[in-house]
């Protein structure tokens, strides 16, 4: 399989997005685009799949679209359902019609295969069996509830229709539903958005594997960095391919760069030195041959064009900490959070300077905390006494403004009232907010835009503890760098919310993971958390038993569990094994026209089959009983 777009260029109206495309995918290959927010990205997405977009480009190729075969394309552009009253189940296996239908084309043979029996039936039959392993039918079941498991659906979340679930629950409704259809290329556009980091995990491995082509659009660079293998980049409205993963392309990029510039600085005093010399000595009879071979050389030169500066225009800021807190900021025991129902009980201190990063799964209390922490809920019970002189701030991720009517102008001055018009678009200025921008209203600005509002209010009234819930959510990777080196040097303290692993990791002195049966308190960085997840109860301040005696009964049940999973695991695959043995012996001759045998012979795998199913469905139960209890 190979697509590829020659000399092609997007255009809307006047203005051009994409002025000379030049863009391959081969087969297998894993592919990311990547540049910063509004430079066309999403829309080279769409000309992918819709080639009508696209137009004859500024180069001198031959423009053209060439497809081997008849590549199926896979891209989730919006959220649709044919009929919102089937199950998440039926959506899902809409997916695997190749396999029910083969079910149901295999078990209507075996009915009739029961009553009359010939050559031709079992000759269909055992076809049928051999496409139905083909198409992985003894698998396919696990692939699919592995995926539901890992995006936060339930075993009961199956037979609930599809209209009973949330707008983002639909999302990744959608977006299993694509994944696991397999098409020939797979367009993915900010896939890890709202996904916790268990779901990233599991995409990671999952894209890793792909059996086909992956293109994707995304700012997470530690997604990036586990999966690509080849970097595009736009800027400037035109693209650039590199080889590797993101890390690679940034060290290429610098390298091209630097390169670039330093043979256009040599060729430009070359030039100069020619012409110095042809300029003096032009008019001079005995000379002029001379100087006149001298411009020729400057003419015949090719010429190295000026590099362009990297794309990196983002907000900046130089602002102060009003007044210094006390050495301990805030001292958190028993804390209990949640509303109708606890969601966690966690005990910490945080002290001056500290960055504390809270990660872990969707919904299980790491948003809430910070609402609680700043009194917008109430706490359940336990204790929360802040220090000396701590002011605090709170960035929210829904980034809600009162009034969405007002130009960024109005908000900010209805901020700071006591601000000169100058300070004031000085202020947004630092945060891109030029000329006109500033008479944009609320609700007509970006994602992006709106975060950096947000952050430019909350941090011009210097507050020596920072609250942020998801800060890098809409941001592209400079906003990102910038952000992340912003952070670094504040001098106050920082509580911050994120599912971006590389922003956590260079951010984060110490964590707070939210798991389903809690929440912990790390004194470690997210790589040493990582490094020693397989041992992560050594890493807990707080100790999950308080004497040996619990540490004994602890370790048994442990021991326990470690060893029935063990069982189930031998026991799986000797089933697997004696599968395949009687695959075998269902091929040998005299055997494979013996109905009476094959169908003998086939109720034994089918009877090993259901009890892996429900050797799985067990082995399941006890890991996550296993990773929640102990």
């Amino acid at each position: 399989m190979n697509y590829k777009i020659t000399n092609g260029s997007i255009s809307y109206g006047a203005e051009t997005i994409l002025e000379e495309i030049n863009f391959e995918i081969k087969e297998k290959e894993k592919i990311a685009i990547v540049g910063r927010n509004g430079c066309g990205k999403s829309t080279l997405l769409k000309a992918i799949v819709n080639n009508e977009m696209l137009e004859v480009g500024i180069g001198e190729e031959k423009f053209g679209v060439y497809k081997q075969g008849n590549p199926t394309i896979g891209f989730l552009r919006q959220v649709e359902f044919e009929d919102e009253s089937t199950t998440l189940l039926e959506e899902i296996l809409k997916v695997y019609k190749k396999q029910t239908d083969l079910e149901k084309r295999i078990e209507n043979l075996e009915k009739t295969l029961k009553q009359e029996t010939s050559d031709k039936l079992v000759k269909e039959y055992t076809n049928a069996m051999d496409m139905y392993k083909f198409y992985d039918g003894y698998t396919y079941k696990k692939e699919y509830t592995t995926a539901l498991n890992k995006f936060g659906f339930t075993t009961q979340d199956e037979n609930k229709k599809i209209s009973e679930f949330s707008g983002g629950q639909r999302t990744k409704i959608a977006f299993i539903r694509l994944i696991l259809s397999k098409p020939d290329i797979l367009l993915l556009d900010e896939p890890t958005n709202h996904l916790d980091i268990e779901a990233i995990e599991w995409l990671e491995n999952y894209l890793k594997t792909y059996p086909k082509a992956v293109v994707i659009v995304s700012h997470d660079r530690m997604f990036l960095n586990k999966i690509v293998t080849k970097v595009y980049e736009i800027e400037y409205a035109s693209i650039t391919a590199y080889k590797g993963n993101f890390t690679d392309f940034e060290r290429q990029k610098k390298a091209n760069y630097e390169k670039q510039l330093k043979d256009f600085e040599y060729q430009q005093k070359e030039i100069k030195r020619l012409q110095r010399i042809a300029d003096r000595f032009r008019y001079k009879p005995t000379k002029a041959k001379m100087a006149l071979s001298k411009l020729k050389q400057i003419e015949r030169m090719v010429k190295v064009e000026e590099p362009n500066k990297y794309d990196l225009k983002t907000f900046n800021s130089n602002f102060k900490i009003k007044n210094e807190s006390g050495k301990q900021v805030l001292k958190v025991r028993n804390l209990e959070i949640g509303y109708s129902e606890p969601l966690a009980k966690i005990s910490f201190d945080l002290y001056k300077g500290q960055k504390l990063g809270i990660i872990g799964a969707n919904g299980t209390g790491k948003s809430t905390l910070l609402k609680t922490l700043m009194g917008r809920q109430a706490r359940l019970s336990g204790e929360l006494e802040y220090g000396y002189h701590v002011e605090k701030a709170y960035f929210d991720q829904q980034m809600a403004f009162e009034n969405p009517n007002l130009t960024v102008l109005e908000e900010f001055s209805k901020k700071f009232p006591d601000l000169t018009t100058t300070q004031i678009r000085n202020s947004l200025a630092s945060f891109l907010f030029y000329g006109e921008d500033v008479e944009k209203q609320i609700n007509v600005l970006s994602g992006g835009e709106r975060v950096r509002l947000k952050l430019c209010e909350i941090l011009k009234n210097g507050p020596n503890l920072l609250m942020l819930d998801e800060p890098t959510n809409h941001m592209d990777i400079v906003g990102k760098e910038t952000l992340e080196n912003l952070l670094k040097e504040y001098k106050g303290t920082l509580i911050f919310v994120s599912h971006d692993r590389y922003f956590v990791n260079k951010i984060a002195d110490s964590l707070l993971v939210f798991e389903k049966n809690g929440a912990k308190y790390l004194n470690c960085s997210y790589d040493e958390y990582i490094e020693n997840r397989e041992e992560k109860e050594e890493l807990f301040t707080t100790p999950k038993v308080k004497n040996k005696n619990n540490e004994y009964i602890l370790n048994k049940e442990r021991n326990k569990i470690k060893n029935k999973i063990k069982k189930l695991e031998n026991e799986i695959n000797a089933n697997d094994l004696e599968i395949k043995r009687i695959e075998a012996e269902m091929q040998k001759e005299g055997i494979n026209t013996d109905y009476v045998k094959l169908n003998e012979l086939q109720e034994k795998i089918t009877a090993l089959n259901k009890q892996n199913e429900e050797k799985l469905i067990e082995w399941e139960e006890l890991e996550k009983k296993l990773m929640e209890e102990y």
